[in-house]
């Protein structure tokens, strides 16, 4: 366990980032270990071979089409990792090198290898913060992502419904409330959204906004009482959805009702 009380995560669990967005940019994430990683290294060489490879690396990440920066940065990640050997292999040696050695495997690419060996080093939540920011997603949640990271939900699921919710989030505050709710659940799948967003587009009044909450909580009584005035008012099949759980005959039931 960490200080955050998580166990740590293998490498698995962290390569499932990089997967989760095209617009994944390393550059960023390389540049965050060096920020995490560089200043722990207790040896002054070792730590300046560090810093000046990490940002050999960054320039090629930004630039990578410069194959001048290419090779400069394989050359850099190349003698990091001989330094690292040199200083384990050195007798008179006591400094630590597991840090170098971690960074060493980020400069290579290795970035999940590099996240399993980081978190008992730097903590879940720093570590967990780069990657979420390095996923570079528009219209994103990045507040609420690491909220359901940090919960215990896997990588995928909390990265959709992050994403989700940045979409929509010109939604009223109450419908974010709910998504947010069922997010946290791990209860958000397209069907709600849809249902949700239909809500959305209602524009419903405040006491109709209160009553498609409810709805949308499954109050049974409510759901019967809104049926049956779906009926009344001709709407047969949404009376019949609705009472069996079809969120998307809310936002109808709710418009429904006298103002």
């Amino acid at each position: 366990m960490d200080g955050s009380g998580h166990a740590p995560h293998p490498a698995e669990w962290w390569a499932q980032f990089p997967e989760a967005s095209e617009r994944f940019d390393a550059a960023l994430l390389v540049d965050g270990f060096g920020d995490l990683l560089v200043r722990r290294i207790t040896a002054p060489l070792l730590r300046q071979e560090a810093r000046l490879a990490t940002d050999v690396v960054v320039r090629w990440l930004n630039k990578p089409a410069s194959k001048e920066l290419e090779t400069w940065a394989h050359g850099a990640a190349a003698r990091l990792a001989d330094a690292v050997r040199r200083f384990n292999d050195s007798p008179t040696s006591t400094a630590s090198t597991e840090e170098a050695q971690v960074l060493s495997l980020a400069l290579k690419g290795d970035f999940a290898e590099a996240a399993e060996g980081a978190e008992p080093l730097v903590g879940f939540m720093p570590l967990l913060r780069l990657f979420v920011t390095s996923l570079r997603l528009e219209y994103f949640d990045i507040p609420l992502t690491l909220r359901l990271l940090d919960s215990g939900q896997n990588p995928e699921q909390a990265i959709r419904s992050g994403f989700l919710i940045g979409k929509y989030g010109w939604w009223p505050a109450w419908l974010l409330k709910v998504v947010t709710e069922r997010a946290l659940a791990g209860a958000l799948d397209a069907v709600t959204i849809r249902a949700l967003d239909q809500c959305a587009y209602a524009e419903l009044s405040p006491f109709q906004a209160r009553l498609a909450r409810r709805l949308l909580d499954g109050e049974t009584e409510l759901i019967s009482t809104a049926a049956q005035r779906l009926e009344g008012l001709g709407e047969k099949n949404a009376a019949e959805r609705l009472r069996l759980g079809d969120l998307e005959t809310v936002a109808l039931a709710a418009r429904l009702v006298p103002l």
